[in-house]
C-alpha cells in the first residue's frame, strides 16, 4: 500500500550558478502546508528577473520578512526529519536545499527524492490534465512553493487513484 508523498517544493532567486533558494514549502501526509521565506546570506546576490516575474517575491521582501537559512533548515529537519520527501524537480532542488543546509551548517534530516520515482507509467497519460485541474480547483494563480507542492501531490494521488480503477 503506498502512502501519500510528502512533496517539497523551492522558488529561487534564478537558475544555474549562483542562484538560491528564497522560499521553500511542503505539503504533508495529511495536506497539511508548511511555508516559509527565506532571508538571502550575504553571499547570496545573484538575482534574475525572469524568475522574480515568475515568483513574485520582491528581495526587499525577502531581506524584511524572510527567515534565517538556520532557521528555516532547523524547521524542515523538525517536521520532515526521518521521512522520504519528493519534489519534481530534483536536480535543481537538491542544489538549493544543500546550498540552504550548508549556510545554516546542518545536515539535512530527511531524504529527496525525484518524484518522478514514484509516479507509475499509468498515472503518466492524465498528469497534465490532472494537474490544470487541481490548479483551477484550489483557483492557484501564484508560483509560490507551499501551493506548487500541494497542486502535485493532489496531482500524484487523483492519477495514482485513477491509475488504481483503471486496472481493476
Amino acid at each position: 500500500m503506498m502512502t501519500v508523498p510528502i512533496i517539497i517544493d523551492f522558488e529561487a532567486s534564478g537558475f544555474g550558478q549562483g542562484s538560491y533558494p528564497i522560499e521553500v514549502g511542503f505539503s504533508g501526509r495529511h495536506g497539511e502546508g508548511w511555508c516559509s521565506l527565506i532571508r538571502p546570506e550575504d553571499d547570496w546576490t545573484h538575482w534574475d528577473l525572469d524568475a522574480a516575474r515568475l515568483h513574485g517575491i520582491a528581495r526587499e521582501i525577502l531581506i524584511e520578512r524572510g527567515n534565517t537559512a538556520l532557521f528555516v533548515a532547523e524547521q524542515l529537519n523538525f517536521f520532515l526529519g526521518g521521512r522520504t520527501v519528493y519534489t519534481d524537480g530534483w536536480g535543481q532542488d537538491y542544489v538549493w536545499m544543500a546550498r540552504l543546509f550548508d549556510s545554516a551548517q546542518i545536515t539535512p534530516k530527511f531524504k529527496l527524492i525525484d518524484l518522478f520515482e514514484i509516479i507509475e507509467d499509468d498515472q503518466l497519460p492524465n498528469w497534465d490534465a490532472t494537474k490544470d485541474q487541481i490548479m483551477k480547483e484550489l483557483c492557484v494563480a501564484r508560483h509560490r512553493a507551499s501551493s506548487d507542492a500541494r497542486v502535485l501531490q493532489l496531482t500524484w494521488l487523483r492519477t495514482y487513484d485513477e491509475a488504481k480503477k483503471q486496472a481493476v
